[in-house]
């Protein structure tokens, strides 16, 4: 069965690899036969009908670029039920069968409202996060996590050339996923995340200690966002060891940038196992990853899936940490 119409859109952080994705979609679709539209900003988009067609040459020379070339935001009215009402009557209007929606968390639960209102559904997990809990990976978590451990190589040489200790903050607001990938592969001497409770003096201020007595003298601490903490991370040292520390915010870098290879092919086929789905008569579904397959799972499944911390990692992570 295929689908005559499907509109492609972005909603909620940006995450590189987005534009792989949607490239992917739209020639697979055009070699299906299938008409593509293109949604600008999101759900909004379809609340104001800003969509128009996609061709094979408007996704051309997109691969490499970072964010989204259908933009992207989050919108409020969507959740609401006007606007929920007016996005289906607009995809209806539009004579558009099935949505795919390229996002995290929020993106799939506002799927799950076009879903339960009448409009098929593909999701495709995007989000350097990588929290969506159906899939072990997501498009632009490789790519974020290279772009803060580049950064923070940097950051260790001069942290090294001063006998300094840098406390970075990484992204991550609910999710320490960043932080831990990051902590693990800069060598770090602490990782300080939401998922798992910490005592700031065994777990920071006697590993630094145990450590500077081995002959270390530059440190590195991860902390996620979502503490809120670095600052305050950065003075307890100092106060606590007379260490000279520094602290450093990386920020929106982590979004941007061109995608790693591992995120264009991860987007690449996952953009067209969505379509494949679809012209199989497959709605209502999450493309996901699992045992390093690409799958789908149930949209209303994988909505009240709960998140799977890698407890595993982390746990090894403090134990090279010396």
């Amino acid at each position: 069965m295929s689908c005559k119409t499907v509109a492609i859109l972005t909603s909620g952080g940006d995450a590189p690899g987005m534009n792989a994705a949607i490239r992917a979609i739209v020639r697979l679709s055009i070699t299906k036969g299938i008409r593509t539209l293109g949604v600008r900003r999101g759900y909004g988009g379809l609340i104001n009908k800003d969509i128009f067609e996609m061709s094979i040459r408007t996704v051309s020379e997109i691969i490499e670029r970072g964010g989204t070339i259908l933009y992207t935001t989050r919108s409020p009215e969507f959740y609401t039920p006007e606007g929920t009402e007016k996005a289906v009557k607009n995809c209806k209007d539009l004579g558009i069968n099935t949505v795919i929606v390229l996002g995290g968390e929020g993106s799939i639960n506002g799927a799950k409202k076009l879903a339960d209102n009448g409009i098929n559904c593909i999701c495709i997990p995007c989000t350097i996060d990588n929290d969506v809990a159906c899939s072990e990976n997501s498009i632009g978590f490789d790519t974020a996590v290279n772009t803060a451990m580049s950064m923070i190589d940097k950051i260790r040489d001069t942290a090294q050339a001063h006998d300094r200790c840098s406390v970075v903050e990484v992204m991550g607001k609910k999710c320490g996923n960043i932080a831990l990938h990051v902590g693990i592969a800069v060598g770090a001497t602490a990782i300080l995340i939401p998922e798992c409770r910490f005592d700031f003096n065994e777990d920071v201020i006697d590993k630094i200690n145990f450590t500077q007595k081995m002959g270390k003298r530059h440190f590195i601490i991860i902390v996620a966002e979502g503490l809120k903490i670095a600052n305050k991370v950065s003075d307890e040292i100092f106060k606590k060891t007379g260490i000279e520390t520094r602290t450093t915010i990386l920020g929106y870098v982590q979004r941007g940038g061109s995608p790693s290879a591992a995120d264009r092919v991860l987007a690449s086929k996952m953009g067209c196992y969505a379509v494949e789905l679809i012209d199989r008569g497959i709605f209502n579904q999450v493309v996901a990853v699992k045992d390093n397959k690409i799958i789908n799972s149930d949209l209303s499944v994988s909505v009240e899936a709960k998140r799977i911390f890698d407890i595993e990692s982390y746990k090894k992570s403090l134990e090279i940490s010396i």
